[in-house]
């Protein structure tokens, strides 16, 4: 006999919806395993091995979200890429210590689930994976009726890096003359969104679709062509150029008090969308390189005599590369077009 009470389903989760997405994403998932996944996705948590080949493997842990940028992908209907947006801003994290990304975990949160929105999100999560070399081992998908509104959702990420102990990135071989390698990054990244969508809702001229499509473009992710380096050249230094940019980026490389990293600004070539957000907002440099990665995504410290063959390494797997500046002694004085960061103490 049916029962005249309430359902979950009248209560607004949908169970049934639920088991549809899985079954839908469960073969983009499938497609990012590694021979070290145990686990396939609907279980209770994710299994795996680690990787092979390492002595004495140390994981490395990192988590995030794609911010404010959603609410700019869910308002133009562009719901594919912001799962590598997810990926890339956990993965380059781990990425940063020298570790090899090879396990992630996503959280998916909305007030009502809708199947094929969740599937174009899951899938780009899924894409993401693979272009980090991780698996997309688990996640959970949140139905919270009253807690999200009509059509918002909110992503979280989880990323499992190992590195071998004794070649963790932490600093510590960093040296006075050191050079210093950018990586481009494809836009402002998964960073600075609450400002730019302000700048978007006051400014007159609205961006055509081209800047919208830089505003909207995915985060990079810098694994294979950094581990590539990184199994060829002694890195010495790395940043994951993410939100509070060189300012506070930049110095989470050094352990040494005594040096300090010069930037020369005029060393790379500015994207576009930077100009037009500077102008649009009429933003000052300095809190345009405060808030964004004003082009350079990742960069990375090496010995002089290395660099050459580095950036060359590097643009073969697919990155524009520069050489932006150098780690020089603390007391050093900036010139014209050169910036100067020294390390952040707690």
């Amino acid at each position: 006999m049916m029962s005249d009470g309430l359902t979950y389903r009248a209560a607004g989760v949908d169970i049934d919806a639920g088991n549809e997405l899985v079954r839908r994403i469960g073969p983009a998932c499938r497609a990012t395993h590694r021979p070290e996944t145990l686990s396939h996705i609907g279980g209770f948590a994710a299994l795996s091995e680690l990787p092979r080949g390492y002595r004495q493997p140390v994981l490395v842990s990192g988590t995030d979200g794609v911010g404010t940028k959603l609410k700019l992908a869910i308002d133009h209907d562009r719901h594919e890429t912001v799962g590598q947006d997810l990926v890339a801003m956990c993965a380059n994290d781990v990425l940063a210590c020298g570790a090899e990304p090879f396990l992630f975990l996503d959280y998916y949160a909305t007030g009502k689930l809708e199947v094929e929105v969740a599937e174009r999100v899951i899938k780009g999560i899924a894409a993401g994976c693979k272009l980090a070399g991780c698996a997309l081992a688990g996640g959970e998908t949140a139905e919270m009726p009253g807690f999200y509104q009509d059509g918002d959702y909110d992503l979280a990420g989880f990323c499992l890096g190992v590195v071998e102990k004794e070649r963790i990135i932490d600093g510590s071989r960093i040296a006075i003359g050191d050079q210093l390698i950018g990586l481009a990054s494809s836009g402002p990244h998964a960073n600075g969104y609450s400002l730019i969508r302000r700048i978007l809702e006051t400014c007159e001229n609205r961006p055509e679709s081209t800047l919208l499509e830089a505003l909207l473009a995915p985060t990079r992710i810098y694994a294979k062509a950094v581990l590539a380096l990184l199994a060829e050249a002694p890195v010495s230094g790395m940043a994951h150029i993410t939100g509070g940019g060189f300012p506070e980026n930049l110095p989470r490389m050094l352990a040494d008090e005594n040096a300090a990293i010069l930037v020369r600004t005029g060393s790379w070539e500015q994207p576009a969308v930077f100009n037009w957000l500077q102008e649009a907002g009429a933003i000052d440099e300095a809190e345009m390189l405060r808030t964004f990665n004003c082009g350079i995504g990742f960069v990375l410290c090496l010995a002089a005599d290395t660099v050459e063959t580095a950036v060359t390494l590097l643009e073969d797997h697919g990155e524009r590369a520069a050489v932006i500046g150098e780690i020089v002694p603390s007391g050093t004085e900036p010139g014209t077009g050169e910036l100067l960061h020294h390390p952040l103490h707690p």
